[in-house]
């Protein structure tokens, strides 16, 4: 199998939830650390533009999304399965709620100004400035829950997911599954990265128990690459490596061969541009070349990206 090359930062929370997967998964990978803030020269060489933590690089192919990247972790080991066969649709739709609606209540929670100042304690004033004018970019346009607001809501969000573990070890039965995966990784960020908040956590404590098993995972074999190295195994795997589904679903009368921007629905919306090469149910793939990284092909869930013709 060729490397599996994870492109994150410790305290990104999307990043735990693919570490604890390829722990879950016993699959060695190589770690690269990015930077948590623009510039990114190095993950823009590999994406062309997606600048979200993390992405997963397989030779010349790099996976934006951590929902296409657990995908792409069960082809490559189906078991243990995160998608269980009784509950394939439903382990998706808990966990597109837990990477959304769930995330950004908590983040709305966790970043409140006590939150805050926990986070940058001890850091000069100006990396929690650049921190937050970064974060602002990203998230321009979006309705964010005011404090109060995001309280409430968080709580009631941990009492559901206490009721969906009465009874049972995970959150649909007794194995861990990819709505596990995605509902932790916000109150992990609560817990580990803000702690100062934690105290939201102490009334359910079947949700802390559950925490503690998740945590139990690990992120299993890993070895640390640095961005050089990377790139360089990217230019060196002599384009992409990954078949390419040959089921074209056209939505947009964009024919494979075009010239294409991809961009994030709401949060992080920069473009990546290059060549359609594929568009199938559930991923479209672009071809681009970097001076640097040679040919790449970088993938995208359908599922909370906007493809567009390029502007001619």
């Amino acid at each position: 199998m060729t490397d599996l090359i994870l492109h994150h930062y410790p305290t990104s929370p999307f990043s735990e939830k693919v570490r604890l997967v390829l722990g879950y998964k016993q699959l060695a990978w190589k770690s690269v650390i990015i930077p948590a803030i623009m510039p990114k020269p190095d993950v823009v060489a590999l994406t062309g533009g997606y600048r979200k933590t993390p992405f997963l690089q397989v030779g010349a192919d790099v996976y934006c999304d951590s929902a296409l990247i657990c995908e792409v972790l069960e082809q490559l080991r189906p078991t243990p399965t995160l998608y269980p066969e009784d509950d394939k649709g439903l382990s998706r739709i808990v966990a597109q709620w837990a990477d959304s609606t769930l995330f950004w209540a908590a983040m709305a929670y966790n970043l409140q100004p006590k939150g805050a100042a926990s986070m940058f304690e001890g850091a000069p004033p100006e990396a929690a400035k650049a921190f937050g004018a970064d974060r602002a970019a990203m998230s321009s346009g979006m309705t964010r829950l005011r404090p109060g607001d995001a309280a409430a809501a968080y709580k009631s969000y941990l009492r559901r997911i206490a009721s969906m573990l009465e009874g049972q070890d995970f959150l649909l039965g007794s194995a861990p599954c990819v709505a596990d995966f995605a509902a932790y990784h916000p109150l992990w960020f609560t817990a580990k990265r803000v702690p100062v908040m934690a105290d939201i956590l102490n009334a359910t404590p079947s949700v802390q128990a559950w925490m503690a098993r998740m945590a139990a995972i690990g992120h299993g074999s890993f070895e640390k690459l640095s961005a050089t190295e990377a790139i360089a195994a990217c230019a060196n795997a002599a384009g992409a490596t990954a078949p390419l589904d040959t089921y074209f679903q056209d939505e947009h009368g964009i024919p494979l061969g075009s010239e294409v921007t991809i961009a994030a629905e709401t949060f992080g919306q920069e473009t990546t541009a290059g060549t359609l090469v594929a568009a199938t149910r559930t991923r479209f793939t672009l071809k681009r070349v970097d001076e640097r990284a040679g040919t790449v092909h970088v993938h995208f869930p359908r599922i909370g990206y906007v493809l567009k013709a390029a502007q001619a």
